[in-house]
């Protein structure tokens, strides 16, 4: 799972490296980067805070490395950078003048909710742990972590669109870009129920193995 979750990563990721990359060395002005040129913290902020939110967070899948103490220590990371993530994007969604065939009123919308979304998810899945609560604690950073890997998801159902059909429209692109988080959303809700199945297994078989134990003493 972390492989595919980092590979996923990728697209985001890159694209915010050469972002922040072309605003370092500086790039002609052109109607596609003038927001970013005007007011480059904001952008740079989501594509540093994004791009630790989703390696870091991909390799918290990994169940060698939840039974370590790294575990905690990159969650004591992941938790600044995901509210970085979030807010950024937030504030990018309803100040910068982003083109209007890739920023609908429905698009916009689904940003300030997702992103929300996903910092209150972070919170609660930080305040789930500071109480011991590790199941609460492991559903509520799931769905952060899909809810960020949304830039991710949206290349798999905006390339073959653009590839059959052409550019999409601006509603057919906010579908498109809601349909990667609702997949994302998804697949985390059945993650979480079959961790959370494999722990009630676990449970009712430590049950039965104690009840021979007490007879024997």
């Amino acid at each position: 799972m972390p492989a595919g979750l980092i590979a996923l990563s990728l697209v985001p990721v890159i694209a915010g490296a050469f972002r922040v990359t072309t605003l370092t060395i500086g790039v002609e002005v052109t109607p596609e980067n003038a927001r970013f040129v005007a007011s480059p913290i904001p952008v740079v902020l989501h594509a540093v805070g994004s791009s630790v939110y989703l390696v870091l967070g991909a390799l918290q899948f990994a169940p060698s490395l939840r039974r370590r103490r790294w575990h905690r220590i990159a969650g004591r990371i992941l938790v600044p950078a995901g509210l970085i993530s979030a807010l950024s994007g937030m504030w990018m969604a309803v100040f910068y003048a982003i083109p209007a065939a890739m920023n609908g009123p429905a698009l916009i919308v689904m940003r300030l909710v997702l992103g929300t979304a996903m910092a209150v998810a972070i919170v609660v899945a930080f305040l789930a742990i500071r109480r011991g609560d590790v199941r609460t604690h492991s559903a509520w950073m799931t769905r952060a972590y899909a809810i960020g890997l949304g830039a991710g998801t949206q290349l798999l159902t905006l390339l073959p669109w653009t590839l059959a059909f052409g550019v999409p429209s601006q509603t057919m692109h906010s579908v498109l870009m809601g349909a990667a988080w609702a997949i994302n959303l998804f697949v985390a809700e059945v993650v979480i129920r079959r961790r959370a199945r494999r722990g009630a297994g676990t449970v009712r078989a430590a049950g039965r193995s104690a009840v021979p134990a007490a007879h024997l003493s």
